[in-house]
Formats: structure tokens, C-alpha cells, sequence
């Protein structure tokens, strides 16, 4: 046994491990000490004692079982990691690898067991390091482009495995997408808490909740880190002056028992967006040199993920900001029609919208529609497609002829972006567009429409069934092929109808097998009765929780009654004295709507000089309609679908002087043609005596 002892101790004698070798009772008859494992303690100290009786472990009796069965069995036992420390010898736990295997004499009689105990500490570390760098791109951290999202990831991967205790304050105004200021941080600045985790499950390290915005005080380590942005390994003891000058910070700090704080900036460029803060308790070791440097790495890291959140939450922000001021201006006509909307940004934004306004004869014109792309880009389109949209309208177009000019105007916008700089990212991003184009008639109650690949849009009938949709082809998208037709439909709207047009995402989720998201939409829009507006609201409600692809964009309309005393309608003939009657009704109406002295002398020579072209270059059937709602609205039809057109003439002409006195006393004047002919309108201002 001697020489067995001797010859393992002379093996060893420079190995950077302590080695035990133990008789078949497991006591310890020889011993080669290592630093830094057993310093401290002499050899001739542990001999006859067990080696857990030596050492403290976590387990010792698993250690005595694996020592046994490396006896028994004769089969080295693998190493085991586990804390451990002398029990007679002052300071931290260090990772410890203990292996064993059996010791034979000669004749193969078994003599004891060695034990071999190495110092991993700076393999456990690195170790620990590369766990957290795997654990780090497994989670994705920063892909969700939120900042409080990316920071409580960043929190929830440093704890328990770097750290016993992570807090992340961002600078309050970069949460909101601002730009970070510059350091030093001034004491005024407020930082609010975006990521916090515990080991122990206990309360805030700080005193402060999640989302709560604080300022730091001045002085301590905290304020100094974001004035020269250097990180700092701090001993959190009672001795600590600076605790002093907050004493609810040091509360808390003595309530989690944290004794040792890592403080790095997150700065970027010498730009501050923040500050991590990570503890540790007595029971694990201080940050030393090189945590804090890989820590250090993770701050860079953490303030670049947070950086590119910050930008993308500034685009978001933009992009909503641009889309709300799309929005339409003001109501358009509420007598013959209520409206409500709602919007649902997506994750970037931009891509979706709408826009409803005035046309003549108290019509409504109404838009749906998405873009491709995100964020400003697409909403800076969406906004050149709501302008197109609304000078188009001026010509009276038909919606399938509104999207077939709408899809050249796109044509022409992907052409100039596709000959944008190399450098442009634009340049590189198709222009597409889906949507919807209507026009209701409260007079006609009747809804025209056309589409481009978009969902054709829900009706529901004044008793709360649904109505059926005419099947017609949804076209081509916009922006991706030139001279291809598109097919408008009109559905009649009896009064306390609701029409509902929206952007697909808007549809609830719907488990396969049961209906489409159409079906549930219809279910929520039965409850006619109830306002439109608590409508939109339970549609919104039934949206499933997480990101959404696109804006998710919904518009309620609902059909009333066009009142009979705000219009006059009469027939007339080729007689040239039709005319002065069609003035005189004109006059007794304008008299019942109390409207003033200009407004009925302005209307009666729009109403002469439009039956007096009707009449002279028309053809039959021939009929007037006076319209009172936002404004008056003149609308005179005849059988020729040759439109008037607005001549300059010289200064002797007697004739082509008429359109051109309309254009000047009206708002708008314009020529709409129909199956039968045509119908020249004019509109003017209504205002009472």
C-alpha cells in the first residue's frame, strides 16, 4: 500500500489537483495538496479522516456513494462539477471536479480508492459564458424590435445563470423612440425600468415595478457609470458611504441581500441609452476581471439591440403619426349615412388605410385598401393613393374605371421607384396594392363597387341576416399588370342596412372547420340596433392577441333614409319655357330651406343656364333634382351622353360664356354619365338666412 501511495504521490507531484488516496473505509491514509483548492490546510491534517468530513459539499452523500461504488466495481467513476470548499479554510466554494478509481496491490487485491479533486472554476466560468452566448441567439433576443421586450429577454437570460439579480433601466425618452442623449447623463434625466429578474423570486432590486420611471441619485456608482461611462464593480456592504444618500435604494438592496453590484452604461457612440445593473449574493463569488469584461460586451451588445428597437419604434411611431393625419378630415354627409372606424396598427404599420369623402349629390365615396411594405415607406404611399384617389373622384369615375386609373397611377409610382439609386432600399421593394373602391347613392340607396384582390365587403340586412354579395371577380392587384378590366357591382341597401369593409386581418381567428372569418363578422354586425361605433369596438375585441401581419382597418357603414323634403325632382321637356318653371320650383324650394338671397339667385341662374344646355343639346329623358345637405347640390340629366365642355370664348362671342359664370358662383361643377345619358351637376355653399 506504501509504495502504491508513494508511487501516485511522486506521479503527481507537480499535477494542478489535490489527490486523495483513501483505504477500503474510505479514510484518507495519503495526500497531495493543490493550490488553490486545499491551501491553507497541512496534509497531515486530513489523514485518517473521511473526505467529506474534509471538504464541504452539497451532496456528500453522493460522493461517499460514487467513491463506494469506484471500490466495488472497479470502474473509474467520471467526474462530478460540484461546489465545494475546506471546512477549516476560510472563503468562497469553487467549482470542484471530483473523480475516482479504484487502487490494487499487485496480486490485484483491492487496496482503496483515489480520489482525484481539480479546480474548474475558470472552466465552469467559460463554460457558463458560452451557455449564455448559446442561450442568448437560441432566444432571439432583440428580434421582437420592442425595447421592453428585448430588455426583460436580456434579464431573463443573465439570471440565475450570470448573474442573482438583472435590472435594465433605458433613458425614459428612448422608449418612445427619441434619440439618446449624450453623456454625461444629467441628473434631471429619467430613466425608466424596462427589464428586471430575480433568482430568488424576490422583490425589485431598486424599489422600483416594472415601467416605473425613476431618476438616479447623485452621488453613487449608478450616476457615475452614466458620466464616464465606465463600468464598475461595486461591494453593496454596510459600509458602503454612498448608500447613505438613498436610503430607500439601500433598503432594498439590504432586503435581497445582494452583496456585490456590476454596473456597465448602455451607451452607444458616446450616446447614453441606459443602465444594467447586475447582483450577486454572498452565496456566489464577486465579479471578478474577466466577468466584468464579458459582461461589458453584453451592455454593448444589449445598447445596439436596443438601438435598433429605438429606430424601429421611431418609424413605427411616424408611420402612425402620417396615417392618422390621412385620416378624413372631417364626417362626411350624416343624413343619409352613419359611419364608424376602427385601426389596428400592425407590427411595423403604414401598409393599411382608408379614406371616405363627399361627392356630388349627397354620395358617398369610400376607400379600403394596403399597400406593400411597412412602416413610413408605406404609409407616404398610402397617402399618394388616398390623393389620386380624391382627384380621380372629381371626374366622376365609376369605381372598376377608379381602380383601372388607380392601377396606372401605380404603375407609374413602381416605375419611378425602380429607377431610385442602387443605394435606395426602396429600390429594391416591389409597390403593390390591394383594396376596395365604393360609392354609395343615399337617394338611389344603392352601393357600387369594385376590388382588387380585397375581400368583397359584408352586408347585413336592417333584421340582422345577411345579405348576399354579388359575385364578382376580385381583379388584379394594383401596381402589377396594365390594361387588365376590373368589374363593378351595386347591391341595393334598403335603410338601417350596415355595410362593413375592412382589411383581411381585421377577421378574428377562426379554428379550422367551422366558417370563415366573414361568417363571424356577420354574427357580430346582427346586432343592428346597437351603435356602430360599440360594433367596431367587439370586432377589435375578437382579435386574437399577438403581432399582426398588417393594419388591420375596418369600416361600418350604415344606410338611412334619405329625408323627401331636402330634395326636389321634375320632369321637363324640350319647351324653352321649361326653364322658367324649373326656376320657379327652384325658388319655393330655396324659400322652405331658408337659405339666403345670394345662395337663391346663384342657384336659379345655375338652374336656367343647365336646363337651358338640356334642353337645347340634349335629347330626352330630361329631368331636374335640387339636393339640400352638406350643400346644394344641381343636377340636371338628359338622354346625350355628349358632356358639356367649358370654352373660352373671345370678347365679341355671344355664346360659351355659361359654364364658365357656373364655374365662378359654384364650389365644383362636374359631368357624370349614365346608362342613359349624363348628368352635369353643380354644388354650392347652403347657408341660412
Amino acid at each position: 500500500m506504501a509504495g502504491v501511495i508513494t508511487m501516485a504521490g511522486d506521479t503527481l507531484l507537480n499535477a494542478p489537483v489535490g489527490l486523495y488516496v483513501l483505504d477500503t473505509d474510505l479514510r484518507i491514509v495519503s495526500a497531495r495538496l493543490a493550490a488553490p483548492i486545499m491551501s491553507g490546510t497541512p496534509a497531515d491534517r486530513v489523514l485518517g479522516r473521511r473526505l467529506t468530513d474534509v471538504y464541504s459539499f452539497p451532496a456528500p452523500g453522493q460522493i461517499e456513494e460514487m467513491l463506494r461504488g469506484a471500490a466495488d466495481d472497479g470502474v473509474p467513476a467520471p467526474g462530478r462539477v460540484v461546489r465545494a470548499r475546506l471546512r477549516e479554510a476560510p472563503g468562497q466554494a469553487r467549482w470542484t471536479r471530483v473523480s475516482a478509481f479504484r487502487l490494487e496491490d499487485q496480486r490485484g487485491a483491492v487496496v482503496g480508492v483515489a480520489a482525484i479533486l481539480a479546480d474548474v472554476s475558470e472552466l465552469e466560468r467559460s463554460s457558463a459564458r458560452l451557455r449564455l452566448l448559446r442561450e442568448l441567439h437560441r432566444m432571439q433576443v432583440g428580434q421582437a424590435l420592442d425595447i421592453a421586450v428585448t430588455c426583460q429577454e436580456l434579464a431573463d437570460v443573465l439570471v440565475p445563470g450570470f448573474a442573482d439579480v438583472a435590472v435594465v433601466d433605458v433613458v425614459d425618452s428612448v422608449v418612445r423612440g427619441e434619440d439618446p442623449p449624450l453623456a454625461p447623463l444629467g441628473r434631471e434625466v429619467p430613466l425608466r425600468r424596462a427589464g428586471f429578474r430575480s433568482g430568488g423570486g424576490g422583490s425589485q432590486a431598486q424599489g422600483q415595478q416594472a415601467g416605473a420611471v425613476h431618476r438616479l441619485p447623485f452621488p453613487g456608482p449608478y450616476a457615475q457609470v452614466l458620466t464616464d461611462l465606465k463600468p464598475r464593480v461595486v461591494d453593496l456592504g454596510p459600509g458602503a458611504p454612498w448608500l447613505t444618500a438613498d436610503p430607500a435604494r439601500a433598503e432594498a438592496i439590504r432586503a435581497s441581500g445582494a452583496r456585490t453590484l456590476f454596473a456597465a452604461p448602455l451607451e452607444l457612440r458616446g450616446a447614453v441609452f441606459g443602465l444594467l445593473s447586475l447582483y450577486r449574493m454572498p452565496q456566489r463569488d464577486p465579479f471578478d476581471e474577466e466577468e466584468a469584461d464579458f459582461a461589458t460586451g453584453l451592455a454593448d451588445l444589449a445598447a445596439a439591440l436596443i438601438d435598433r428597437a429605438r429606430l424601429y419604434t421611431r418609424e413605427h411611431t411616424i408611420a402612425a403619426a402620417l396615417q392618422r393625419r390621412l385620416l378624413p378630415a372631417r364626417p362626411c354627409s350624416q343624413t343619409g349615412l352613419e359611419t364608424a372606424h376602427v385601426q389596428v396598427f400592425g407590427e411595423a404599420g403604414g401598409g393599411g388605410g382608408f379614406d371616405s369623402f363627399a361627392l356630388a349629390g349627397a354620395r358617398t365615396a369610400l376607400l379600403v385598401g394596403e399597400v406593400s411594405g411597412q412602416g413610413i415607406q408605406a404609409a407616404a404611399t398610402m397617402g399618394q393613393v388616398r390623393t389620386v384617389v380624391r382627384s380621380l373622384a372629381r371626374l366622376d369615375l365609376e369605381p372598376d374605371e377608379m381602380l383601372a386609373r388607380l392601377n396606372d397611377a401605380l404603375m407609374q409610382l413602381a416605375a419611378e421607384r425602380a429607377a431610385l439609386p442602387p443605394s435606395d432600399p426602396s429600390r429594391r421593394e416591389p409597390l403593390t396594392a390591394s383594396g376596395l373602391y365604393a360609392i354609395y347613392d343615399p337617394i338611389a340607396r344603392t352601393c357600387t363597387y369594385a376590388r382588387a384582390q380585397h375581400p368583397a365587403p359584408v352586408i347585413v340586412s336592417p333584421d340582422g341576416t345577411a345579405v348576399q354579395v354579388p359575385d364578382v371577380p376580385a381583379g388584379p392587384s394594383l401596381g402589377t399588370a396594365e390594361g387588365l378590366p376590373f368589374t363593378s357591382a351595386t347591391v341595393k341597401l334598403p335603410a338601417g342596412s350596415i355595410l362593413a369593409v375592412y382589411t383581411p386581418s381585421i377577421l378574428p381567428a377562426i379554428p379550422s372547420g367551422v366558417p370563415g372569418g366573414e361568417d363571424a363578422l356577420r354574427q357580430v354586425l346582427a346586432g343592428t340596433d346597437r351603435p356602430l361605433q360599440d360594433l367596431c369596438d367587439d370586432v377589435v375585441y375578437s382579435l386574437p392577441d399577438g403581432p399582426r401581419p398588417g393594419d388591420s382597418v375596418l369600416v361600418l357603414l350604415r344606410t338611412r333614409a334619405f329625408p323627401p323634403a331636402q330634395t326636389m325632382t321634375c320632369q321637363f321637356g324640350p319647351d324653352p319655357a321649361e326653364a322658367r318653371r324649373a326656376r320657379a320650383r327652384l325658388r319655393g324650394k330655396l324659400a322652405a330651406w331658408n337659405t339666403d338671397e345670394d345662395t337663391e339667385q346663384a342657384a336659379e341662374l345655375v338652374v336656367s343656364e343647365l336646363v337651358t344646355n338640356a334642353i337645347r343639346y340634349g335629347a330626352p329623358p330630361m329631368w331636374l333634382r335640387v339636393i339640400k345637405d352638406l350643400s346644394i347640390s344641381v343636377e340636371v340629366h338628359d338622354g346625350s351622353p355628349v358632356a358639356p365642355r367649358l370654352r373660352h370664348p373671345g370678347t365679341l362671342d355671344e355664346n360659351g360664356r355659361g359654364l364658365g359664370i357656373i364655374g365662378r358662383l359654384v364650389q365644383a361643377w362636374g359631368t357624370r354619365h349614365t346608362p342613359e345619358g349624363k348628368i352635369v351637376w353643380a354644388e354650392m355653399d347652403s347657408p341660412a338666412r
